[in-house]
């Protein structure tokens, strides 16, 4: 193994990982917004909000994420949308981790007793009141762990805006390739820095998941 090398490229790496961060946050964000909303259409008295959640959630998790990146920036310009491609990127898989971490939110929710709200109910609370106050509390926890899952899943998945020249790890990682030769070292590399960003996740997710556990 080539250790000058390795030494020499990290700095680089450093740099593309932390773009790597960067548009996890933004497709994170952005994952959770459109997860409330769809789940708050799919648990709606209103049939037209449960069809187009239930639309919605089948069309982003029957069909590839790749193909989502490429839809958006290759096709958004002719419907005149034109992105770059880092916002392109982050909003493609923020839209396609929406429809997951939307199955995870809907599942904490249903998995509270029914009898939780009719309680609630015949106490005089409205059902936005019970839901409010009754079931999301209760539902919280057990949103932790599905929900960090999708993001240990997005954060791996960032390496498919590579393909739109977005400079993260595995687009940089692609780069050093071709100008050295030594696809092992520079794999390992990159493998390594999504390992450290992983497991710093899931240490996060254990933690928000042990504290919430304390205060209920």
């Amino acid at each position: 193994m080539d250790t000058d090398l390795i030494l020499r490229i990290l700095p680089a790496f450093i740099q593309a990982a932390w773009t790597t961060v960067e548009i996890s946050l933004v497709s994170l964000v952005l994952g959770l917004a459109v997860a409330s909303l769809l789940t708050a259409a799919r648990l709606s008295r209103l049939a037209p909000l449960r069809v187009l959640g239930t639309v919605y959630v089948s069309l982003f998790r029957g069909t590839p994420a790749l193909i989502q990146i490429f839809l958006l920036y290759f096709g958004g310009p002719q419907i005149g949308l034109q992105l770059e491609p880092f916002a392109a990127g982050a909003i493609a898989l923020g839209l396609n981790i929406g429809a997951y971490m939307a199955e995870s939110m809907r599942g904490g929710i249903l998995s509270v007793d029914r009898g939780q709200t009719e309680a609630a109910r015949s106490l005089g609370f409205s059902r936005t009141q019970s839901m409010r106050w009754i079931v999301l509390p209760q539902a919280a926890r057990l949103m932790i762990r599905p929900l960090g899952v999708n993001a240990v899943a997005l954060v791996k998945g960032t390496a498919l805006v590579a393909t739109i020249s977005v400079v993260e790890l595995t687009y940089t990682a692609q780069r050093f390739i071709g100008s050295t030769y030594k696809p092992f070292e520079i794999f390992a590399v990159t493998a390594v820095l999504y390992m450290i960003m992983v497991y710093g996740l899931t240490l996060l997710i254990g933690l928000l998941d042990r504290a919430y556990a304390e205060e209920v």
